[in-house]
């Protein structure tokens, strides 16, 4: 320290001064603006950037609201859509299955009706080949019968006593 305070010199001592203060003020002069401008610029984008992303991140949230609410409405036009096709489905079935009933009924019906007529029409031809089965017999047996002259008579007898009884 004390070689220090040997060496100094007065005129260097100011002449050094007067050069850090020109120093000093041209810095200020054309540099301290433009690095002042520079980080403030630097600042504002900085600034610009976080308000951004802000922006950004509460964009976000609603579109994660949005998405969620569209899905949720999604979800019940699906069960919405599930329910009416269940009730489409067992209205078709029980439809379907009134009218196989409906249908069957009449089947049946016209079955039964024509196993009827069919019965009729078996009775009645039978009735009317009996008739002609009894005719034929009848005739075979009276003709029999009356081929003699004995057998005439006693035949004309027997119906007499027949008659005379009723």
């Amino acid at each position: 320290m004390d070689q220090l305070l040997n060496d100094f010199s007065p005129g260097l001592f100011i002449m050094q001064t007067v050069i850090l203060l020109v120093l000093i003020f041209l810095m200020v002069k054309f540099a301290w603006k433009p690095i002042l401008n520079s980080l403030n610029e630097r600042e504002e984008g900085i600034q610009g950037a976080l308000d951004a992303a802000e922006k950004a991140k509460l964009e976000m949230q609603n579109l994660q609201a949005d998405n969620e609410k569209l899905l949720q409405e999604a979800r019940s036009e699906r069960e919405a859509m599930l329910k009416d096709a269940r009730e489409i489905k067992t209205k078709m079935i029980a439809d379907a299955k009134e009218e196989a009933k409906s249908e069957a009924d009449k089947m049946i019906v016209q079955a039964q009706t024509a196993i009827e007529s069919e019965k009729k029409a078996a009775i009645a031809e039978m009735k009317q080949t009996v008739a002609s089965l009894s005719l034929e017999i009848a005739e075979k047996v009276v003709k029999h019968e009356l081929s003699d002259k004995d057998k005439q008579l006693e035949l004309v007898d027997q119906m007499l006593g027949d008659a005379k009884l009723n």
